[in-house]
């Protein structure tokens, strides 16, 4: 229980509360994007509320199926022990990271300020990196065949519209 604690405490709040908290400490409410009047910015403000709404879902259930599924935490350095094909997973391959970038886009626009946005841009372009540099070969040498069968069949950030289904071994 305290190694998925310190795993979140560490991750996705420092990236979803911490961070922006800072941020917004720092540049308050200006500079604004200043794209949008009075009522765009109503809708922006909605939309942001929305992506939160679905960004959320996906970082709690993915910590769960991590703890259940995988008997492991969300962190690098305390990976699943096994290969999490379930749940969110059989959608998309990086849902915690897809919940968190829906989360940190939603807090742009609902703060609209330029810093926000910075923050979502340059999380989404490091983790766009760091997934195929790093933790895909990661999860290729520890689960093998098993990970490049999923790989061949669910997309790394935009969800299948249908869930995959992993074949039943003997068959």
């Amino acid at each position: 229980m305290l190694r998925q604690l310190a795993s979140i405490l560490i991750l996705p709040v420092n990236a979803i509360i911490v961070i922006p908290s800072v941020i917004y400490v720092l540049c308050g409410r200006k500079p604004s994007l200043q794209l949008f009047s009075a009522a765009w910015l109503t809708i922006t403000r909605i939309a942001g509320i929305l992506l939160m709404v679905i960004g959320l879902p996906l970082v709690v259930l993915t910590i769960r199926d991590f703890a259940r599924i995988g008997q492991g935490t969300l962190a690098p350095w305390d990976p699943t022990q096994k290969l999490v094909v379930s749940g969110t997973y059989r959608y998309v391959r990086n849902p915690m990271i897809s919940g968190v970038i829906c989360i940190l886009f939603g807090l742009a626009l609902m703060f609209n300020t330029v810093c926000h946005l910075a923050w979502a841009i340059l999380f989404t372009v490091v983790n766009m990196i760091y997934m195929p540099v790093s933790e895909e070969p990661g999860l290729l040498n520890r689960f093998g065949d098993d990970y490049r069968l999923y790989q061949q069949h669910v997309p790394r950030w935009l969800p299948r519209f249908t869930p995959w289904e992993q074949p039943v071994a003997g068959k």
